[in-house]
């Protein structure tokens, strides 16, 4: 099981929910009630389930591929410990994984 701290866009309200190793960040996020539109499904096409990770927390990831990378910049309120949910596979050693959401989201589809 692995413990996943989500934060509100103002800091109020946090949100604790437990998510088995190999699920998605965003699938997890959205199940639980979460505002991460992630209007591509997952095919790493927008950026609309951009969250903000927790600093102590950020280096326990995976690098972000150059894609992600690309799909950040387009993000709005992107930040050094920003990363795409749809691209975090949840395992063990993320336990404890905290992150905020953004206070908006571009849709890049839309555009």
């Amino acid at each position: 099981m692995t413990r996943v701290t989500f934060i509100s866009a103002n800091g109020e309200s946090q949100a604790f929910v437990d998510a088995q190793p190999g699920q998605c960040l965003l699938d997890v996020a959205q199940a639980n009630g979460q505002p991460l539109e992630g209007t591509c499904e997952g095919q790493m096409a927008c950026s609309t389930c951009h969250v903000i990770v927790d600093a102590a927390d950020f280096a326990k990831l995976p690098p972000a591929s150059e894609s992600e990378e690309d799909m950040l910049d387009l993000a709005a309120g992107a930040t050094r410990t920003s990363r795409l949910s749809c691209q975090i596979m949840l395992d063990e050693t993320l336990d404890s994984l905290t992150v905020r959401i953004p206070a908006e989201s571009h849709n890049m589809q839309g555009i």
